[in-house]
């Protein structure tokens, strides 16, 4: 009987319709708009842990949704004039409640389960072959937040029978979520709220480092949390009398302050790196992250040739090793870079897709004239020092030109630089091969010593001396 009731639930009301717009919406945003979403090693369908986190930050606009539709939904009998018919029937209020409220839950839950199996496919078919079960708790907890909205939505809606409910409802939960939002560009995701505040919020902020995940005592708090507001939705959406709505709201007050108790104060605490994915795999001097071990073969082969001509060049001052580089930075956070170690961030525009010749060229610049700023979608403080490292990599290979790392028309910011280059260029092939080598040298030091670009390529452009 239970089930058929159900079923006429969700095949004769509006149920399902959350959780279609939860799946649709969401596959809009992440299909149809070239976002930040499809680029570098934490995109939505890179990583396992990246997807939870990318779906999740949907709540920014999906848990307010979540909980009006539900409001909307709990206005069902005040509308239809049938509450003071309904409650003359001899069955318990909670199981009149528990069937509209399994409904909506199931309707949203599926919609959410659905857009991370699209996420998660994609990721399988893809190319890591790094496969943790610490992204379930993150999805799982997103998937909770949105049921536990609905049914509060519903709850409140039945103990405030009003056609301002809904709207008050959304409002409310978009200005909460506007306060309490983290942002990702500190070095790890942070509110201008107090941390524990912020973490009632379910919203996590984009994900731009793939090694970061949630701590398992976030998990815990916002489960706590999010059961209390779901208790107190379902305890409101079956009481009947006064009295029963005053305590209904006991549940959410013991699920907040348990997990105050329990989130952790600071950000270092709730953002943490995941140990097993940052773990080194190496083969030889190359080594990178657990979680880009798909790209080993590759590097590895030219990453040593790349070491071989750093050597040629700098002799003893040559970088000994190749290393995916797993420091987290600010936005426009200055790299510290080492001569022993050539970093290798996949993120960088000149590596991330790069293979074979290309890749190679792109490790010998970054050992040669180093680039202490990212150079990647969200960040571009590094592209400046794309034509002096030109210069250098068509020195050491003996290149009868200039040959350019990236295309000189593709990004007009540089115009100056390449032209800068190109007498770089024409100045550097006119010295001796003793004095070329020198410049290179001098060059290896003003990028370890994080010099502009222009100074860099001043470097290689001087007058010789006599």
């Amino acid at each position: 009987m239970t089930g058929r009731v159900l079923r006429i639930e969700l095949t004769r009301s509006v149920a399902p319709w959350p959780g279609i717009v939860v799946l649709g919406g969401s596959l809009a945003i992440f299909c149809l708009y070239d976002g930040l979403w499809w680029r570098g090693t934490a995109g939505w369908t890179a990583q396992w842990t990246s997807m939870a986190l990318w779906t999740r930050s949907l709540l920014t606009f999906l848990w307010p949704l979540a909980v009006g539709t539900g409001a909307v939904y709990g206005l069902r009998e005040p509308r239809s004039r049938m509450a003071e018919l309904l409650t003359t029937v001899p069955r318990p209020a909670w199981r009149r409640a528990a069937l509209p409220a399994g409904a909506m839950a199931l309707a949203l839950a599926s919609g959410f389960g659905l857009l991370v199996l699209v996420g998660g496919v994609q990721v399988a078919l893809g190319r890591t072959t790094y496969t943790p079960l610490d992204w379930l708790p993150i999805s799982l907890v997103a998937a909770l937040a949105l049921v536990a909205g609905a049914v509060f939505g519903m709850g409140v809606a039945r103990a405030l029978p009003s056609v301002l409910t809904p709207p008050g409802l959304v409002l409310f939960f978009l200005m909460l979520t506007a306060l309490l939002q983290q942002n990702s560009e500190e070095t790890l995701p942070s509110s201008i709220a107090p941390n524990r505040l912020a973490q009632l919020l379910p919203v996590t902020a984009e994900p731009r480092e793939m090694l970061l995940t949630l701590s398992g005592s976030v998990h815990l708090g916002q489960t706590l949390w999010l059961l209390g507001l779901l208790a107190t939705g379902f305890a409101l959406l079956s009481a009947v009398t006064r009295r029963a709505r005053l305590l209904a709201v006991i549940p959410v007050l013991t699920g907040a302050a348990l997990a105050l108790l329990i989130l952790p104060a600071a950000a270092r605490d709730t953002y943490v790196v995941d140990k097993a994915a940052a773990a080194l795999v190496c083969d030889g001097p190359v080594c990178v992250t657990q979680a880009n071990r798909s790209r080993l073969p590759e590097l590895a082969r030219r990453g040593k040739e790349a070491l071989r001509v750093l050597h040629e060049v700098l002799g003893d001052k040559a970088p000994h090793a190749v290393r995916e580089d797993t420091g987290l930075r600010a936005i426009a956070d200055k790299r510290e870079p080492s001569g022993d170690v050539v970093p290798v961030d996949f993120d960088d525009r000149l590596l991330a897709d790069a293979t074979g010749g290309k890749l190679t060229r792109a490790l010998i610049a970054q050992g040669l004239a180093p680039s202490c700023y990212g150079n990647d979608d969200r960040e571009g403080g590094g592209r400046g020092n794309v034509p002096v490292q030109s210069v250098a990599v068509s020195w050491a290979l003996h290149d009868s030109r200039l040959q350019p790392l990236a295309e000189k028309g593709s990004d007009p910011y540089l115009r100056t630089g390449w032209r800068d280059a190109d007498v770089a260029w024409q100045r550097l092939t006119a010295l001796s091969p003793a004095e070329q080598r020198a410049r290179i040298a001098a060059l290896h030091t003003a990028g370890l010593s994080c010099a502009a670009a222009d100074d860099q390529l001043a470097v290689l452009a001087r007058k010789a001396t006599r």
